[in-house]
């Protein structure tokens, strides 16, 4: 089943004090399932990579490997246009950052459960019904 990933998840790929099993059961779920991210996912990754990069937890060299590794990914990229008073009536309903709400955003408008270790962001996925992807035991 597809379901939308923020980059709580996908940092744990590649930051080993990021690294969860959590984060492991979704890699994992990319072998058969796709993902969607909103597009500042991309802004987000690339950030995080270069101040990985800046306290020397990455070289450029490897953060490029990464990116490069996550373009064969099977991770859509929602270019879709969201206004902003939405994005803003979301982050309010639900107390996010604008950020936060872009993949809420996302998960309500596909109807798709929501990966991600953000505990403020998985109390809104579930309260406003999308839900999460779970670990099963």
């Amino acid at each position: 089943m597809p379901f939308v990933i923020d980059n709580s998840v996908v940092s744990g790929w590649y930051l080993e004090d990021q690294a969860t099993p959590y984060t492991e059961h979704i890699a994992t779920r990319l072998v058969e399932d796709r993902a969607s991210a909103p597009a500042l996912w991309e802004l987000e990754l690339t950030n995080v990579l270069r101040t990985s990069c800046l306290r020397r937890r990455l070289t450029a060299e490897k953060a490029q490997q990464i990116l490069l590794h996550i373009a064969g990914l099977p991770i859509d990229t929602d270019r879709h246009a969201v206004p902003r008073h939405e994005l803003l009536a979301l982050a309010l309903r639900f107390g996010l950052s604008s950020y936060d709400a872009a993949y809420l955003e996302l998960a309500l408008r596909r109807q798709l459960p929501l990966a991600t270790q953000d505990e403020a962001l998985r109390a809104a996925a579930l309260a406003a019904g999308v839900g999460c992807v779970e670990v099963l035991s």
